[in-house]
């Protein structure tokens, strides 16, 4: 049940993969929510998906009293509902959450936009997992009530959201965002807005090192991966990673971080990986990147 006394309402800006899941564990947590996307199609669809999803959680949680799941999953559903309208989602707001296209112009025009619409005592965050969010704030008047809340895939299962800091946000609308991700059953951790926040931070760095191993010929990716298994105790080696990632994802991120810190070697694009994404393996999703997935 919600338990923040600040935030009550949440609306979430996009309904794909990650604004979905969102929009899910918020209404699972007792916040009303509204869901916007472009049109009635895509939200049916997405709001379609949730309840799937809604569905087995309840199942898991409560499979001894199907009375109970049942509950549930209305109660759920009955906290979320949808808009195309994104200026009218936001009138009375108190959180709104962007998880759209990972584009500097499109979320500028979008949060320029919200910040008419929206009260000066909402505040806003962005799910972005390798923009700035200083850089997003920026299109917005309210620098002190804007964050970052980094969901991780899958979000109805994945504990972690990292809450990203600019220079200018307050500290009570920190301890806000802080409070919100314990009460929709998350772990938040505190971080400033570095490129990648704290985990892509340290992974894709840490991917893209192994593709200049396998680059050099220090070792075949097949032994990297077991390597670092076996050495290092993760559940899956950098290449395999990758291919789940998403080969154009990881290219994306690491570009942007190039172009806007060149002299970083860390942030170094590859040959390999460029020729990959341009050959259209991409990963898993594809079929095909460092290693051949079934069809997909």
């Amino acid at each position: 049940m919600a338990s923040s006394s600040a935030i009550r309402k949440v609306t979430v800006i996009g309904s794909g993969l990650m604004g979905s899941g969102i929009a899910q564990v918020c209404a699972q947590s007792g916040f009303k929510v509204v869901m916007v996307d472009q049109t009635r199609e895509i939200l049916a669809k997405a709001k379609g998906g949730i309840e799937s999803s809604v569905s087995r959680v309840a199942k898991r949680k409560f499979k001894d009293n199907p009375a109970s799941s049942t509950q549930f999953v209305e109660k759920t559903l009955s906290n979320l509902s949808t808009n195309i309208d994104s200026s009218g989602a936001v009138k009375d707001a108190d959180l709104v959450i962007e998880a759209i296209i990972e584009n500097m112009d499109v979320k500028h025009h979008f949060f320029r936009e919200l910040d008419k619409a929206a009260p000066s005592r909402t505040i806003f965050a962005s799910n972005t997992s390798s923009l700035s969010i200083t850089e997003i704030a920026s299109s917005t008047k309210r620098l002190d009530r804007f964050g970052g809340l980094h969901f991780f895939s899958p979000v109805p299962l994945m504990q972690l959201v990292e809450v990203v800091n600019t220079p200018q946000i307050s500290e009570e609308t920190m301890k806000t965002l802080m409070q919100f991700s314990k009460d929709i059953g998350k772990v938040p951790v505190r971080c400033k807005d570095t490129p990648g926040f704290i985990v892509n931070r340290l992974l894709v760095p840490f991917m893209m090192e192994a593709v200049r191993m396998l680059e050099r010929g220090d070792a075949s990716l097949e032994d990297i991966d077991q390597a670092m298994k076996l050495g290092a105790g993760h559940p899956m080696g950098p290449f395999t990673l990758l291919d789940f990632v998403g080969l154009d994802t990881s290219k994306f991120i690491v570009d942007g971080w190039h172009q806007k810190f060149p002299d970083n070697p860390l942030f170094k694009p590859s040959p390999l990986l460029n020729k990959l994404v341009g050959e259209g393996k991409l990963g898993a999703k594809s079929g095909e990147g460092f290693f051949k997935h079934g069809k997909k």
